[in-house]
C-alpha cells in the first residue's frame, strides 16, 4: 500500500463514511476488512459507520468495495452509494452527472442534483410480511424485505419510546433470519411520512439515517396501503430522505407465490438525499506502522 493514505468523510444524512480513491493505491481485498474496522473506531481512529473504496472497471463509471464498521462486507448500503457517487463526480472520476457503479448488489444507476444524490436501488426481493415472532416476551409482526441489504420493519405507535438498540439486536440475530442476520427499522405512520430508526446490522447499534432502510420502510408501508409515491422519510439524525417508486396492480396471479406477487408489484426504486462533503485527510505514517 501506498502511503500516506488520503481519505475524504462524508456524511449522507448523518450516516458517515471515509472514502479512499483505491484506482491507484493498490490496496488488497485482503487489507480492506482490517483496515476499515480499524479506521471506523470513533475513539481510535477517523470513526464511520463504513469505508468505501472506489476502483476501477470497464462495466460502468467505476466500482466499490463497501465495508460496515465492524470490517463485514456489505452488498449494498443506500446512503453510502449516495456519498460515493457525490465523491466521484467530485473528483473528476465520472464525468457526467448521470453515471453507473457497480456493488456486490448489482449495478447502482445515480444522479448528482446539487448537493443532492438520487439513485436508482436494484429491484427488491425476498418480500415476506406478516411474520409473528416473540421480542421481550410479547408477539410483534415482522415483515422482511431485501433493498439490496436484508431489512426487518416492524410499525410502532411511538419511536421516541422504542428500545431500538434492544429489539434491534433481538431482532437482527432472530433464527428467523439465520445465518446472515438483518438490519432491523422501526416506523410510526403519519400521514404519507415516515420516521424511521434502524438498527444496522454489521454497526451493531441505532444509527442516524440508513438508505436502504428507509426504502424497506416506504415499500413495505406502501405494500400495507399506508402510504404512496413519493414518501418523505424522517431520520434519526433529523434530516429527510425521500423514497420514489412504482406500486403497480397485478391483480391476483395464482401461479405466483405472494412473495413473487410482491415483488413484481414494484418497479422503479429510488432513494433521494443529501451527500455531504465534510473533510479531507491524510493517516500519519504512525497510524499506518
Amino acid at each position: 500500500m501506498k502511503t500516506p493514505l488520503r481519505f475524504t468523510k462524508m456524511s449522507g444524512t448523518g450516516n458517515d463514511f471515509i472514502i479512499v480513491d483505491n484506482r491507484e493505491l493498490g490496496i488488497a481485498k485482503a487489507e480492506m476488512a482490517g483496515l476499515a474496522k480499524r479506521l471506523c473506531h470513533r475513539q481510535f481512529a477517523v470513526g464511520a459507520d463504513g469505508m468505501i473504496f472506489i476502483e476501477k472497471t470497464t462495466d460502468a463509471d467505476f466500482r466499490w468495495q463497501f465495508y460496515n464498521g465492524d470490517g463485514s462486507e456489505a452488498e449494498m448500503c443506500g446512503n453510502g452509494a449516495r456519498c460515493a457517487a457525490r465523491y466521484a463526480f467530485t473528483k473528476g472520476i465520472a464525468k457526467k452527472k448521470h453515471m453507473r457503479f457497480l456493488t456486490l448488489a448489482g449495478l447502482i444507476e445515480a444522479e448528482i442534483v446539487g448537493h443532492n444524490v438520487k439513485i436508482r436501488l436494484t429491484q427488491p426481493t425476498n418480500i415476506v410480511l406478516g411474520q409473528s415472532i416473540e421480542i421481550d416476551g410479547e408477539e410483534r409482526e415482522i415483515h422482511s424485505i431485501n433493498t439490496g441489504v436484508p431489512h426487518a420493519v416492524h410499525f410502532v405507535r411511538d419511536n421516541a419510546a422504542t428500545p431500538v438498540k434492544k429489539w434491534g439486536r433481538l431482532i437482527r440475530h432472530h433464527k428467523l433470519f439465520d445465518p446472515a442476520g438483518t438490519n432491523v427499522n422501526f416506523v410510526q405512520l403519519p400521514e404519507n411520512e415516515l420516521h424511521v430508526r434502524t438498527y444496522e446490522r454489521g454497526v451493531e447499534d441505532e444509527t442516524l439515517a440508513c438508505g436502504t432502510g428507509a426504502v424497506a420502510s416506504a415499500l413495505i408501508a406502501a405494500l400495507h396501503g399506508h402510504v404512496t409515491s413519493p414518501v418523505t422519510v424522517h431520520t434519526t439524525g433529523g434530516d429527510e430522505l425521500r423514497i420514489h417508486f412504482t406500486l403497480l396492480d397485478l391483480g391476483e396471479n395464482p401461479e405466483s407465490s405472494a412473495a413473487q406477487r410482491h415483488e413484481q408489484r414494484i418497479a422503479e426504486v429510488y432513494l433521494e438525499g443529501p451527500a455531504s462533503l465534510v473533510y479531507e485527510g491524510e493517516l500519519c505514517p504512525e497510524f499506518m506502522a
